[in-house]
């Protein structure tokens, strides 16, 4: 045969042909949005045979087995107390009085019925937005643990902080203390299964979540859906969640980074109860591969709600949503908050790529008069989304809503606030990631002294930050906006 470039051209036409059909399969063969499904036909098939090694990494869902583990595990631990709780909601009695101002309540019960999300109302609730305080802390009140402790961590790296954390955990085991540790092999990528063997000698258990393999990250070829909470438990009533990992950019020690603006939690009272459980089923869905014994929560049944002893505690909802779940319920949480925004709404996120709904919730509200702001961060730590960001950015600003770059390092806090009484701090980032790809955590909060603590917060925040103008997306060059446009194309999949 003579191949001529009539012959190879047409060659070339089927392979591409049959590299479209290939496409259309594989991404039409599993559920997913509008926006995802065309976002992956773009990938397969403007970039042909390596698209699909993006796919193998990128786009692979769950299994049906998975999916359905979580679901069992959130059925069982959590039936207990619904009843009590739709019932208190019928009466109209879910909040305490004083609290009970129709954009709350209508966020408890959003809360309630979307995601089963039990409201505890006797927390005492002190805010860190400082690295190394916070886990300093953290490390005191693991030293003091008496009964048990459970970390959940995206990252959980062996580096000076790890480490730090690591010996403190090994040394409550040592006491006798029940420690388990859940990581996401992904996220604390460099950080090998030996990490965790002096934990196991004395008595802990550390397992990676479900979407990753039991050794090695790599030998599960999925870089989605992976767990992304950050949680410590101690003593059952002592529970940290936000928006810090474990390493030591976390800390202050990156130069790429420099100064790391996070926010988390530390409470105290009943919500931590609620974080173990979410916990437990995170536990016992990753057990079905590493075959660690279960968590057993018989100790809830003995479990009763307590009233709130004094007007500085906090009641609060703990929310989680992840690609087990349709009800999508912290997004949910989220447009509850800026739907019924009156005043203002105030987001810190580092990432700024938000589904339709939530986008367009932002427009409506910064129209109506809302005083919208969110803050940015000031340099990447990924490029395309970044770049997809800063699109998002650009079409929110021309639209009204006032976005900021923070100046004094990089902001990493996911957190909401807004009216006299609303709040949320979690791990939830404002992008379709968190919304649905991800595992995430938030707590809903509702407190008018731990929301003007956050929004003393964002304004102290806004000395350090710069508004980005209409005038400053227009002053930049051709290519940085091809950049943002085409990053902005693949943001359903970023």
């Amino acid at each position: 045969m003579i191949w001529t470039w009539d012959i190879i051209r047409r060659i070339i036409e089927v392979l591409w042909l049959i590299n479209i059909g290939f496409a259309i399969w594989t991404v039409f063969r599993s559920r997913r949005d509008i926006a995802s499904t065309w976002a992956w036909l773009l990938v397969l098939t403007v970039f042909p045979y390596v698209g699909f090694i993006i796919y193998l990494f990128l786009g692979r869902q769950l299994s049906h087995d998975e999916i359905f583990a979580i679901q069992t595990e959130q059925q069982k631990a959590r039936d207990q107390f619904l009843s009590q709780q739709h019932k208190l909601l019928k009466k109209h009695d879910l909040l305490p009085s004083e609290d009970r101002k129709p954009r709350a309540r209508m966020l408890t019960e959003l809360n309630l019925t979307n995601n089963d999300s039990i409201l505890t109302f006797n927390n005492d609730v002190e805010l860190f937005i400082d690295g190394p305080k916070l886990f300093d802390n953290i490390i005191e009140n693991i030293n003091q643990a008496k009964e048990m402790i459970d970390v959940e961590f995206y990252t959980f790296y062996d580096d000076e902080l790890g480490n730090r954390v690591l010996k403190a955990l090994e040394g409550a085991a040592k006491r006798g203390v029940k420690v388990r540790v859940i990581y996401d092999a992904s996220g604390s990528r460099g950080t090998k299964p030996r990490f965790f063997d002096n934990l196991r000698k004395l008595g802990g258990q550390a397992q990676p979540f479900i979407s990753t393999s039991k050794k090695y990250w790599f030998t599960t070829p999925r870089l989605n859906y992976h767990l992304h909470r950050k949680l410590v438990i101690i003593d059952h009533e002592i529970g940290y969640i936000g928006g810090f990992n474990i390493g030591d950019q976390y800390v202050d020690k990156s130069e790429k980074f420099g100064h790391w603006r996070d926010t988390h939690m530390r409470v105290v009272g009943q919500a931590p109860t609620m974080m173990e459980v979410r916990f437990a089923m995170d536990w016992n869905t990753s057990s079905r591969k590493s075959h660690l014994p279960k968590y057993e929560v018989d100790w809830l049944k003995d479990f009763k709600l307590k009233p709130a002893t004094s007007e500085s505690q906090v009641a609060m909802q703990i929310v989680s949503s992840g690609p087990d779940s349709q009800d999508f319920a912290i997004r949910r949480g989220y447009e509850g908050i800026i739907a019924g925004a009156r005043k203002y709404v105030y987001i810190q996120t580092p990432y700024l790529i938000p589904e339709p709904p939530v986008l367009e919730a932002l427009i409506i509200a910064a129209k109506s008069g809302v005083d919208v702001r969110i803050m940015v961060p000031d340099m990447a730590d990924h490029a395309f989304v970044y770049r997809a960001t800063e699109y998002y950015a650009k079409y929110l600003t021309a639209n009204g809503v006032k976005v900021y770059k923070y100046d004094n390092g990089f902001i990493h806090a996911k957190t909401i606030v807004s009216g006299s009484n609303i709040s949320s701090v979690g791990s939830a980032n404002q992008d379709f990631r968190s919304y649905s790809l991800n595992f995430e955590v938030n707590a809903f909060n509702y407190s008018p002294e731990l929301t003007a603590k956050l929004k003393a917060i964002f304004e102290e925040d806004l000395k350090k930050s710069t508004l980005m103008t209409n005038e400053y997306f227009d002053n930049q060059s051709k290519w940085r906006k091809f950049k943002q446009y085409f990053s902005r194309l693949l943001s359903p999949i970023l």
